[in-house]
């Protein structure tokens, strides 16, 4: 019992998702020794859902495996690949295998995620009490998980928070860093080359959404704009409110031109877009790449400026920090210090 408690512990300490998915594997693992724990998500569109490692732990394993946040779609397992994760996921109840080894598989309902679930195998059938204990910690996994969401998360739209965005920024510049050193014959087949670009979207002119239609419809065009970002942009793309009409987004992509493309499909989607009462609204984007040794503040810094410009020249229009240098826009200062404070 003791060896329990401090297992649920440990849980309820950590402030990290990917770190609680890790956490939760570890602790089953130990509990009850099985063959292998792990969590998968479905990601991509409908019609096109795969299986993403969030965590695995396999006996003998120290530490819990996963896919890059940047794994390539279309490398990962098929949906329909794994019937009993399927069925899981769509009945929302618990499903076994039958013969051996057993492999119980437990829906986890994650929200604003997309739907998880927890995969057990184990050398004979579990028993009840076994189960029992799984869904146990899960209920415990599943209310704390809501508790972070609840801090990390912007009560509108559901986006991510200006406060994760430091933390997130600096663990994906250094899984970048780290996806560098690996000489390329290692790197995993499910790995995309790329890297990580900054991106502020402004929506052009909501002031004047506010004082015709009012704050409510205000906000129900913050609403609309962020389901169109989610339906937009790729699983590993990480979406931010920061406050009023500002969206900030964390993607990887392979190039300037890349990048480009994505968000000239998002400005073009949301100019022919119908918001009601509201009709046409367009946005105003700027990105730049995150770079090495790079902070928060200085890439927030090149992107605010691209956005600026692009503002400044007739809105409705997606600007790179980058090519504004190139075609002399816009100086290139040593120093990137903007009069914003993230934090």
């Amino acid at each position: 019992m003791s060896e329990l408690v401090n297992r649920l512990a440990n849980l309820t300490a950590i402030r990290d998702r990917d770190a609680l998915d890790m956490a939760l594997v570890s602790a089953i693992s130990d509990l009850l020794q099985p063959e292998t724990c792990a969590i998968y998500r479905v990601v991509g569109e409908v019609g096109n859902e795969h299986w993403l490692t969030s965590a695995q732990l396999a006996q003998g394993q120290l530490t819990p495996t996963f896919d890059a946040a940047w794994s390539s779609l279309d490398l990962l397992p098929n949906l329909n690949d794994h019937p009993l994760r399927q069925k899981s996921v769509e009945t929302q109840t618990v499903q076994h295998s039958e013969g051996e080894p057993s492999v119980a598989v437990f829906p986890i309902a994650t929200g604003v995620e997309g739907a998880s679930v927890l995969e057990v195998r184990t050398a004979g059938q579990m028993s009840s009490d076994s189960l029992r204990l799984v869904t146990g910690v899960l209920r415990l996994y599943l209310n704390f998980l809501s508790l972070l969401d609840y801090g990390e998360r912007d009560s509108l739209t559901e986006l991510l928070n200006r406060k994760t965005f430091d933390t997130a920024f600096l663990k994906a510049s250094n899984e970048q860093r780290l996806a560098a050193e690996v000489p390329l014959g290692e790197r995993r087949a499910t790995e995309t080359s790329g890297s990580y670009w900054l991106v502020m979207i402004d929506i052009d002119h909501f002031k004047k959404v506010n004082d015709n239609y009012g704050h409510l419809i205000g906000d129900e065009v913050l609403l609309l704009l962020a389901r169109l970002m989610r339906t937009h942009f790729r699983f590993h793309d990480q979406l931010y409110r920061f406050g009023g009409e500002e969206f900030v987004v964390l993607m990887r992509c392979n190039g300037e031109a890349e990048a480009f493309n994505v968000l000239e499909r998002l400005r073009v989607t949301t100019e022919a877009h119908r918001f009601p009462q509201v009709g046409t609204i367009t946005i105003s984007v700027g990105f730049s790449e995150v770079m090495a040794g790079d902070t928060p503040s200085g890439a927030f810094e090149r992107a605010d400026q691209a956005v600026y410009y692009a503002k400044g020249h007739g809105r409705n229009q997606v600007c790179s920090y980058a090519a504004l240098i190139a075609q002399g826009e816009l100086a290139q200062h040593a120093e990137n210090i903007g009069d914003m404070e993230l934090f």
